[in-house]
């Protein structure tokens, strides 16, 4: 026996367009993917489901879901991912698609992680699980 089709939101697409046109976050690419020719000493916020459950009994949607931040020096990649944190955790009552996100958590905060396939690169990575609720 099969339920209803249930029509998850893209969960990346709700960060990256809740972030990507935040004055604190001005000139730096936010999207799921890097921008053509990056080597890392770009100033980007990376973002990517990472894993999370469907918890069917409450109708949530629980991903987690990571923040790889870039800048061309540790300095300037720190301010951004403590920027990106801090928009990231306000994201309660944005609405995402088919639903809403109704909490944020932080799982790990910024940690200082080189990119060893981009030797150039300035990276920290974070994690948060946010909590959608489906309608």
């Amino acid at each position: 026996m099969s339920g209803p089709v249930i029509a998850f939101p893209d969960v990346e697409r709700v960060v990256v367009d809740s972030l990507k046109n935040r004055p604190e976050l001005t000139g730096v690419t936010v999207d799921n993917k890097p921008p053509a020719g990056f080597d890392g000493t770009q100033k980007a916020v990376l973002v990517s489901r990472v894993g999370g459950a469907w918890l069917d009994d409450q109708f949530l949607d629980r991903p987690l879901v990571d923040l790889e931040v870039y800048g061309p020096d540790k300095t300037t990649a720190h301010g951004i991912a403590l920027a990106a944190r801090s928009l990231v955790l306000q994201l309660g009552g944005t609405a995402a698609g088919t639903g809403t996100v109704t909490d944020v958590a932080e799982a790990d905060g910024p940690r200082w992680l080189p990119d060893f396939n981009r030797p150039a690169a300035s990276r920290y990575i974070s994690t948060v699980r946010l909590t959608l609720r489906l309608s």
